[in-house]
């Protein structure tokens, strides 16, 4: 037992780069925990293996008594002092102790502790690969689908992708190639989890880093970008090179680039706005693919009123406001839509009761000086 012991104990050592003396500390804290388990010893036990020979050293704190009537937990005067002389009747020394079918004991043990250490080992592996990749884009293969999730291969990690983080109508295979981002490493009482998603905004940043060179070198630089996946991203971009069209740059000839990632997102709409310290400029380009006639903002409040043509208010807003959505948390500013109509009528309205409170005042002041005006004897 003891030469088995210790070459698998070097083998897993050598192969899934566990220290030996880790392995062999927690073997023993197993074999002292089955020990006392079986045998229900209330004595100190101490079991320590020989990390050259495998030779393992079962010893107890027991109690020197005249006469011995518990093997285990008890020592004769004569046997006590043949160690240590000094000893007397009542006090305690620590002694070797024979456990009955210890061999069975001791490779059950092992057999169990060493596929657990296998196990963590593997687990605490993985969180080490993959703790620094959050934020990155990853190839895996689908093998399962239950419980709200695909479980995807990445190597010799298992990742989940929820269902909720899937594109809209998309539904994956088993043996399926699949790309999506890591949202988040985390270690659970179970081992490392690894979440993925294909609707964080993120993932769409990423692709760009991917796809275009400009962006991969730092020349382009993604200032912000919101997504409602599945319908609509919106990014703005900016060039550290005013010789590099940040938009331009993006789209590529004849829009090749930023098509290859629409493929990828099945036809999600994207719209890349060059990024602006003007307020209004970079609410207008947000705002796209609307043409806008004008626009007034408040900077304290960072409100914005924008004007458009009566044909082209639906576009602003978009369907079911999803538009004016996306630019507002693009931007940061409050933007509220009204049509040429609108804004033509809502400032009539606001002319016209400017006009009948001045002549309220001016009706209310007359009364006063009527009133006050002394009366003709």
């Amino acid at each position: 037992m003891s030469r088995e012991l210790i070459h698998i104990i070097e083998q897993m050592s050598k192969e899934r780069g566990i220290p030996k003396d880790s392995i062999i500390g927690t073997l023993e804290s197993a074999l002292l925990s089955a020990v006392r388990k079986k045998y229900g010893l209330k004595v100190e036990i101490n079991i320590k293996i020989d990390a050259e020979s495998g030779d393992i050293a079962i010893t107890a704190l027991k109690k020197i008594v005249q006469k011995v009537e518990n093997p285990m937990e008890e020592i004769s005067l004569k046997e006590a002092q043949k160690t240590d002389p000094s000893k007397g009747i009542d006090d305690m020394i620590e002694s070797s102790v024979a456990v009955e079918d210890f061999g069975r004991i001791a490779a059950q043990t092992a057999k169990q502790v060493l596929f657990q250490r296998v196990r963590e080992a593997e687990k605490e592996a993985i969180f080490e690969e993959y703790k620094d990749k959050a934020g990155q884009i990853v190839s895996g293969v689908v093998i399962r689908k239950e419980k709200g999730s695909y479980f995807v291969a990445l190597g010799r990690a298992e990742a989940t992708l929820p269902i909720k983080s899937t594109l809209p109508g998309e539904n994956l295979k088993r043996g399926e190639t699949v790309r999506t981002y890591i949202e988040e490493v985390k270690v659970t009482p179970k081992g490392p989890v690894i979440l993925l998603s294909r609707t964080h905004p993120n993932f769409v940043a990423e692709l760009f880093r991917m796809e275009i060179p400009e962006i991969y070198e730092g020349l382009v630089v993604i200032k912000n970008i919101v997504r409602e996946a599945g319908d609509r991203t919106k990014l703005t971009v900016y060039s550290k090179n005013q010789m590099v069209d940040p938009v331009g740059a993006c789209v590529g000839m004849k829009g090749t680039r930023v098509q290859s990632i629409v493929r990828e997102l099945k036809g999600e709409r994207i719209d890349i706005i060059p990024w602006s310290d003007d307020a209004r400029v970079l609410i207008a380009k947000a705002l796209s693919p609307a043409a806008i006639e004008s626009i007034g903002t408040n900077e304290e409040e960072k409100s914005a009123i924008v004007v458009v043509n009566d044909q082209q208010l639906s576009l602003a807003i978009g369907k079911k406001g999803q538009n004016v959505r996306l630019a507002m948390k693009l931007t940061g500013w409050d933007i509220e839509i009204f049509s040429e109509t609108e804004y033509n009528k809502m400032r009539r309205g606001e002319a016209e009761a400017q006009f009948e409170e001045a002549e309220g005042k001016e009706e209310s002041g007359e009364s006063r000086d009527s009133g006050d005006a002394p009366s003709t004897p």
